[in-house]
């Protein structure tokens, strides 16, 4: 097996210390965030931050990535982690440029009553950070 990318890396040493400020040099400036809640794409640095922050404090505290799968430009994590009772299990899906910051990062939730508890959850989040 190769060796981690280190972008992939860094997305773990980001989530691992929960610290937001730590995706100032991860993410690009133009960064796409794709959430199984959101119809449209959220474009840009600062979307990417507030959502990918607000999954910091719903999901950070019980998310264990259980597999990773990567090549030269992108990863797909594997993840569970427990919403008051229920679990969820879903993907991170990333593709990062040729300077190893982020251009994209989707996720996958399932199931749906886990992906109802998440939007519910994300939405008091946001609003901390989105105002």
């Amino acid at each position: 097996m190769t060796e981690r990318p280190e972008p992939l890396n860094r997305w773990h040493h980001v989530f691992e210390n929960r610290d937001p400020a730590l995706l100032e040099d991860l993410l690009a400036d133009d960064c796409v965030f794709r959430s199984p809640a959101v119809h449209t794409p959220q474009e840009c640095k600062a979307l990417t931050t507030a959502y990918l922050s607000s999954a910091m404090v719903v999901l950070a505290p019980t998310l264990t990535y259980q597999h990773e799968w990567w090549d030269d430009g992108s990863a797909v994590l594997e993840f569970t982690a427990d919403l008051d009772g229920l679990t969820v299990h879903g993907i991170d899906m990333m593709r990062w440029g040729s300077d190893g910051r982020l251009v994209e990062f989707t996720v996958m939730v399932r199931p749906f009553k886990g992906l109802t508890q998440l939007m519910t959850l994300m939405a008091a989040e946001l609003e901390k950070h989105l105002g």
